[in-house]
């Protein structure tokens, strides 16, 4: 699985609907897969940061090729990629959150 399918699934909170587009139920709409790029669009980007700062993570923008989500980092050649790698790097640590309320609320 991709990262940015990992980011739609896992915190974004959106279900693949057919192989190539994603449901949001929140907002009772259809994305195609192609229509979502974090890594290259800043605006799509900082829809994970409005969604990691509801779940109660700060986000510091550390320059511009890293940010931090709390205490994780990530860093990318542009913002965007560095706040997808971050975000991916929430998912791959599974931060063992008491934590684990988060993951309930996120997934």
């Amino acid at each position: 699985m991709k990262q940015v399918d990992s980011i739609a699934r896992r915190i974004l909170g959106w279900k693949l609907n057919r192989w190539d587009r994603w449901y949001d139920y929140e907002n009772r709409m259809f994305i195609q897969d192609s229509d979502f790029q974090p890594e290259q669009n800043i605006e799509h980007a900082m829809l994970i940061v409005e969604r990691l700062k509801q779940f109660g993570f700060t986000y510091t923008n550390s320059g511009p090729t890293e940010v931090r989500f709390n205490n994780i980092s990530g860093t990318g050649n542009t913002q965007a990629q560095a706040i997808t790698d971050a975000a991916y790097n929430i998912i791959e640590r599974n931060l063992n959150i008491d934590d684990n309320e988060i993951w309930r609320t996120m997934c």
